[in-house]
C-alpha cells in the first residue's frame, strides 16, 4: 500500500448537493479499489491562476488515501470522464510528504 494525494477541482456551477455528491462518489470508488481514507480536506471555492473552460474559479478538494498502486489509474479514468472535473492531481507521497502532510492537518485542527 502507496500514500498518494490528490487535489481536484470541480466546476463552480455545481450546487453544495452536487458537490457532496461527487466528493462522495470517489470517495467510495477509492474505497471499492482497496484505498483506506487518510483525510479529506474541502478548501472551497478558490480563484483560479488562470481560466480553466472558461471558467476563473472551482471548488477545491484534497483526498490523502493509503492504496494499492493499481487503484490510480481506474480513478483518474473516472475523473477524465466527468465533465464536472476540471482539473486533478495524484502525487504519491515520500515520507517526508507524509510527514509534512501530518504536519498540516494537526495545524488545521488547532485552526478549527
Amino acid at each position: 500500500m502507496n500514500n498518494y494525494e490528490t487535489v481536484f477541482i470541480l466546476n463552480p456551477v455545481l450546487s453544495d448537493e452536487q458537490i457532496k455528491e461527487t466528493v462522495k462518489k470517489y470517495e467510495d470508488f477509492l474505497v471499492s479499489k482497496g484505498a483506506e481514507m487518510v483525510a479529506k480536506e474541502d478548501w472551497g471555492l478558490r480563484k483560479l491562476a488562470y481560466p480553466i473552460q472558461h471558467k476563473k474559479s472551482g471548488f477545491y478538494h484534497l483526498f490523502e488515501f493509503q492504496a494499492p498502486g493499481e487503484a490510480i489509474e481506474p480513478l483518474e479514468l473516472e475523473f477524465r470522464r466527468d465533465e464536472r472535473m476540471m482539473r486533478y492531481l495524484t502525487v504519491k507521497l515520500d515520507k517526508h510528504a507524509i510527514a509534512w502532510a501530518e504536519k498540516r492537518r494537526k495545524r488545521n485542527k488547532e485552526k478549527a
